[in-house]
């Protein structure tokens, strides 16, 4: 059995980015590092050779079989003086006297169910335009929205034709809400409502699902088979392995014109089955095992990808890479980021940063694994008690701002800070500066190192969430009882959503937060019913308060330089932090511009966190030094015509001029401003 050790990779590491088949006018020509096989013959199967089904039960002979050469490093190569474009493939490796076959780990091209390779001269995948396509201008402030690509447009309300929904192509129409009084969907929604990038959950090729089968089968697409190249069962045709690149390329290519930016959640730590393309090529070699020789299981998936290896980490990166410059994707979103270590994802920063610009390419991901990995040697696993090793433009979720706001994602019945949780003041507190004054805990470089969100696929929505912990569980035994907006439901929803929208950091959120988004309290859909999993756009219109009050969170805070700041002294404009009683919490933003050309309406806000079931009185800055109560008065007076009410408990995004002493309702946050 293989041992990996330092010198293989001294002795064998190639770092060539020329592995896999490419294919052009001058030829073709097909490369595979196997540095420990004794031989590795190519089979071809032409044009119409992609007969397999999810089982990898063969059905097709290859047309021809050609040994290949070994070079320097292990590589394998065979060179054609024709372009072989369409063609399908894969190879018979033979290592210690047995032989396996296998589709190519370094393909860019895929037939169905992705068992074997195709050969693709991919600028015959590009859609028209496609070379000048470009992102949209970055916005001050990054606001993400995760979605999955079948559950946008499953929902036959959606306005998207039967043929394209829940696939890449329903990205490229309107959706409804062109017409006037219409209630908007698809990407159309997606413009209104104000978000500046979609973060897509996995489109690689994963595993699972047949993809020739029918539109009832899903997943989340955590089953990664084959890293560069797209799903196929998001395309219309998964017969011809172009058309699912061309189609992927069409949806990055129609969300740029909407003017958003596009993310890929990807899962570079473990393999969809044990026996992966790369085990069959260089048994050993790219996942983990402990001393005794199995396979380690900190993905608890079954495997782990090996990384901190050098041909591991060039084939991470490179794909990264790979992405970003073919498909135009503008972040990544890495999955178990724990298994990973921080020397590949500053290496990942350093080479995309070289190549698009400093921070062009968003990077953020999960700072924790499923269980224990042997690392290797010298590396560092991306944890959280690790992001100091980590430049300030990679960034990760913060599991402790999701579960202050709402509750332990893990204990259905466990609230937060909105729904009934007690003593949490003081967390939250810190939570607002991004932990960065968080001095005795876990304190990141700067809060443009922190992901803030309530909600994402995992878990519980958050409106399920809050339906436990408020209503319980023998409250909700119809669907009917997760889709009706209830009052205090919603005023929690409100409150969780504006705390997150005042916390220092980078702000997510999960689809259809805005309207209630229900799972009927399945805290684990990743195989579930599409049904279960879909957006149900008519709930923006059951939920129309709730979307407007989010799309009003959206716009106001990129007025406010004070949140939007994501410099290492950001948290120093937090002043103030003051807990007023179980539940009530305030504190101020020093909201001035510091950047030139910058402008801003309020100089100063003060904000209010009211989780207590009684409304609670504003005491504007000042007011509380001023002893005599004559001239208590006349300062109140003074000073209210100096603030505005930005949010409250009914709207987001508001001016409302301060009449009288404000107060803070139950259940509900204020955001004050100050004019400048």
């Amino acid at each position: 059995m293989f041992i990996y050790t330092r010198e293989f990779d001294e002795q064998h590491e190639y770092t060539g980015r020329d592995l896999g088949s490419a294919c052009g006018e001058s030829g073709t020509v097909f490369k595979l590092w196997a540095p420990l096989a004794e031989s590795v013959e190519l089979c071809l199967y032409g044009r119409n050779g992609d007969a397999e089904r999810q089982d990898g039960s063969a059905t097709v002979e290859p047309e021809e079989t050609f040994f290949m050469k070994k070079g320097d490093r292990g590589v394998w190569q065979l060179d054609f003086q024709k372009n072989l474009h369409g063609t399908y493939y894969d190879y018979r490796v033979r290592t210690e006297g047995k032989s396996v076959q296998s589709a190519d780990p370094y393909a860019k091209a895929c037939g169905c169910n992705g068992r074997r390779s195709m050969v693709v001269d991919l600028e015959r995948t590009d859609p028209e335009g496609f070379r000048q396509d470009a992102p949209p201008e970055a916005n001050e402030e990054t606001v993400i929205y995760e979605l999955h690509v079948k559950d946008f447009s499953y929902d036959p309300d959606c306005g998207i034709p039967n043929r394209f929904r829940g696939k890449y192509k329903a990205f490229t129409l309107p959706g409804k809400g062109e017409e006037p009084g219409q209630a908007a969907a698809g990407i159309t929604y997606l413009r209104q409502l104000g978000v500046t990038h979609v973060h897509l959950l996995p489109i690689f090729d994963f595993g699972w699902l047949d993809e020739a089968g029918d539109d009832r089968q899903f997943n989340w697409g955590y089953d990664p088979v084959n890293f560069n190249v797209p799903e196929g069962s998001f395309a219309t045709d998964v017969t011809d392995g172009t058309v699912r690149i061309r189609e992927c390329k069409e949806m990055v290519q129609a969300l740029h014109r909407a003017g958003i930016r596009v993310i890929m959640d990807v899962v570079y730590n473990h393999m969809y089955e044990k026996d992966s393309w790369f085990e069959r090529t260089v048994p050993g070699y790219y996942c983990r095992r402990w001393e005794n020789g199995e396979l380690s299981d900190g993905s608890a998936c079954g495997n782990d990808i090996a990384a901190g290896r050098a041909m591991v980490d060039n084939y991470i990166a490179d794909s990264v890479l790979y992405w970003a410059r073919e498909y135009h994707i503008d972040g990544f979103r890495f999955d178990l980021m724990g298994l990973l270590t921080t020397e590949l994802m500053n290496r990942i920063r350093r080479e995309l940063d070289a190549e698009f610009g400093p921070g062009e390419k968003l990077l953020y991901g999960e700072p924790w694994r499923a269980g224990n990995s042997p690392m290797e040697k010298g590396t560092h696993p991306v944890l959280k008690e690790n992001i100091d090793k980590l430049p300030d433009s990679i960034a990760i979720f913060s599991d402790d701002t999701r579960d202050l706001i709402k509750g332990d994602v893990f204990v259905a019945e466990e609230p937060g800070f909105v729904n009934g949780g007690k003593g949490l003041e003081e967390r939250l507190l810190h939570a607002v500066t991004g932990w960065r004054d968080n001095a005795e805990g876990f304190r990141p470089n700067s809060c443009s190192q922190i992901v803030n969100y309530i909600s994402a696929h995992d878990n519980f929505t958050l409106w399920d969430k809050l339906l436990i912990t408020m209503e319980g569980k023998e409250g909700l035994r119809r669907e009917a009882d997760y889709l009706e907006p209830r009052p205090e439901i919603l005023a929690a929803n409100k409150l969780a959503a504006l705390i997150c929208f005042t916390c220092q950091g980078n702000l997510f959120l999960q689809a259809g937060e805005e309207f209630g988004r229900t799972k009927f309290g399945d805290d684990n859909s990743y195989r579930s019913d599409p049904e279960v999993n879909m957006l149900r756009w008519r709930q923006t219109e059951r939920f129309r308060e709730l979307v407007k009050y989010y799309r009003g969170l959206i716009s106001l805070r990129r007025k406010l330089p004070g949140l939007c700041d994501k410099s290492r002294d950001a948290w120093r404009r937090i002043q103030d932090q003051t807990v007023h009683d179980r539940g009530v919490v305030s504190f101020r933003v020093d909201n001035r511009v510091r950047t030139e050309g910058g402008e801003t309406a309020w100089e100063e806000l003060l904000i209010y966190y009211n989780a207590s079931g009684k409304s609670f009185p504003v005491e504007l800055p000042g007011t509380s030094d001023v002893s005599d109560a004559r001239q208590k008065t006349e300062y109140r007076e003074n000073s209210e015509a100096e603030w505005e009410i930005l949010a409250d408990d009914i709207c987001a995004d508001c001016q409302k001029p301060v009449a009288g002493k404000p107060e803070v309702k139950a259940c509900s946050g204020m955001i004050l401003g100050k004019r400048a």
